[in-house]
């Protein structure tokens, strides 16, 4: 899936589309867990902190938690084809949602 899509990039090794795609994986697992309400692991990787923290300082409105996720989770499927990790953080997202869309006076 992600190896498919990067693996015309020259400078990119096999190792380096194997993390990514792990990396994606790891990401796919925890919003999938998140998105259930239970998180039922022990182990994590740095930037899977990073993003549990930072979800954390993002007010979601319980209505919309689910589809900001997946939209998220979208994004951050097409950030890892694109390029580098690690995936971005929510507020990151929502910040760039709020710039593309600015607001209605």
């Amino acid at each position: 899936m992600l190896l498919d899509a990067i693996a015309d990039y020259s400078n990119v090794t096999s190792d380096d589309l194997i993390q990514l795609d792990l990396m994606l994986n790891r990401f796919n697992r925890l919003i999938t867990e998140l998105l259930r309400g239970a998180i039922v692991r022990n182990s994590f990787q740095p930037w899977e902190i990073e993003i549990l923290l930072d979800m954390e300082t993002c007010e979601l409105e319980p209505r919309k938690r689910i589809e900001i996720l997946r939209q998220y989770q979208k994004a951050v499927t097409r950030q890892l084809e694109t390029g580098p990790g690690p995936p971005m953080k929510l507020s990151h997202y929502l910040q760039l949602k709020m710039t593309r869309r600015p607001a209605i006076m």
